[in-house]
């Protein structure tokens, strides 16, 4: 699930590559001006068909993570909390690193904060965590329609604040000059993470709740049923939103019905594997890639850079005229890079370099790396 996950992260980001003024283009206007209009629908949808799903999906497998461990800390006798706090601290600075120098849609620091805060609210019980689950719902749906009723209701609200004046600096500038173009501007940019904070928390709490609910598992039958139906429902009502293409129905779209559409993933994905099973080609490789998904997420961000900004082939600016078939094309290549990574280097270590990186310094030990030569390599498991 964590691999459909980022690979579906890909395939929304692969279009803010695409995009000769990156991040800030898509805000301004997601469609260039000089493509045609099957071109530019054509955009719409496939940008529909990922548009916020994995990103909620992502923070789903990440409450679920939360709440596996949280169990493996109370199993153990552990305080929690307790060192799950620094964890969140590293996750953090992942983060940092992440906005800096690679992309400046990073969910890593995001996912810090909300992890360290409901991590906390995990030691609450069950029906409590549901009331906050609504409540925290609730705050962020209030947030969303105040935000929709000041674009529709205000005369002006939505008129685009327009792109910076001179080239795009990721045509232009150096590694190190979009660096300190994402530092210069880190207030638009981290903008969605504060934006969508009631959402991450529900979010979170909803995916330790499905988990306790046993929705991977036979008992968890009726769960999923009504996940995907859920799911269903929302789908017709998400594409028309994304082919409106006004502000306010596409911050619906991503922040609302979204959402929904994840929860019916996951329903759908989870009835999938407990029925076809899970050792099928695929389901290897998306399990490869959830196992590694930190450096996944790190690697899939650095090669889409490397392809589209100018400090790499620049082709975000020197194809725009066949932006439509060159960003599904980089799509396709960047996924099956990573897939191929990940297969590669699971085949010797038990970790990705990041998460051994990672787990280092949230253990304060060198973890073990290599797998050991007596422990066959298609059962070698990676905690979270």
């Amino acid at each position: 699930m964590r691999g459909i996950a980022l690979i579906g992260t890909l395939a929304t980001n692969i279009w803010v590559f695409s995009h000769p003024w990156g991040l800030w283009g898509m805000l301004d206007d997601p469609v260039l001006p000089d493509e045609s209009a099957g071109a530019a629908t054509t955009q719409l949808v496939l940008m529909a068909l990922a548009q916020g799903k994995f990103l909620a999906l992502l923070s789903l497998t990440f409450g679920v993570g939360l709440a596996i461990q949280h169990r493996a800390a109370r199993r153990r006798a552990r305080r929690w909390p307790g060192r799950y706090l620094w964890r969140a601290t590293l996750l953090f600075v992942d983060g940092v690193v992440n906005y800096v120098l690679i992309a400046e849609f990073d969910v890593l620091m995001g996912y810090a904060v909300t992890a360290a805060v409901v991590s906390v609210l995990l030691l609450t019980r069950p029906r409590a965590q549901r009331a906050m689950i609504l409540a925290f719902g609730a705050l962020h749906l209030a947030l969303i329609s105040a935000l929709v009723l000041l674009l529709t209701a205000v005369p002006g609200a939505d008129v685009d604040a327009g792109l910076p004046a001179g080239p795009s600096p990721y045509a232009t500038e150096s590694f190190l000059g979009l660096a300190l173009f994402r530092l210069d501007n880190v207030a638009v940019f981290r903008a969605e993470p504060v934006l969508i904070g009631f959402l991450s928390v529900a979010m979170f709490l909803t995916g330790a709740a499905l988990w306790r609910a046993e929705v991977f598992g036979d008992a968890g039958a009726r769960v999923r049923r009504r996940l995907m139906t859920a799911g269903a429902v929302a789908v017709p009502i998400d594409v028309a939103l994304a082919l409106t293409a006004s502000p306010g129905s596409l911050l619906l779209e991503r922040y609302v019905v979204a959402p929904v559409v994840a929860l019916g993933i996951l329903g759908l994905v989870a009835e999938l594997c407990l029925r076809r099973g899970t050792e099928g080609w695929f389901a290897r490789r998306g399990r490869e890639v959830g196992r590694v998904a930190l450096s996944a997420y790190l690697l899939q961000n650095l090669l889409g850079g490397a392809l589209f900004y100018g400090w790499g082939l620049g082709v975000a600016e020197s194809a725009q005229a066949w932006r439509v078939p060159v960003t599904v094309l980089a799509f396709v290549v960047i996924t099956g890079v990573v897939a191929v990574s990940a297969h590669l280097w699971l085949r010797r270590f038990a970790l990705g370099p990041v998460e051994w990186l990672w787990r280092a310094a949230a253990e304060g030990r060198r973890p073990r790396l290599e797998i050991p030569h007596d422990r066959p390599r298609a059962s070698s498991a990676v905690a979270d």
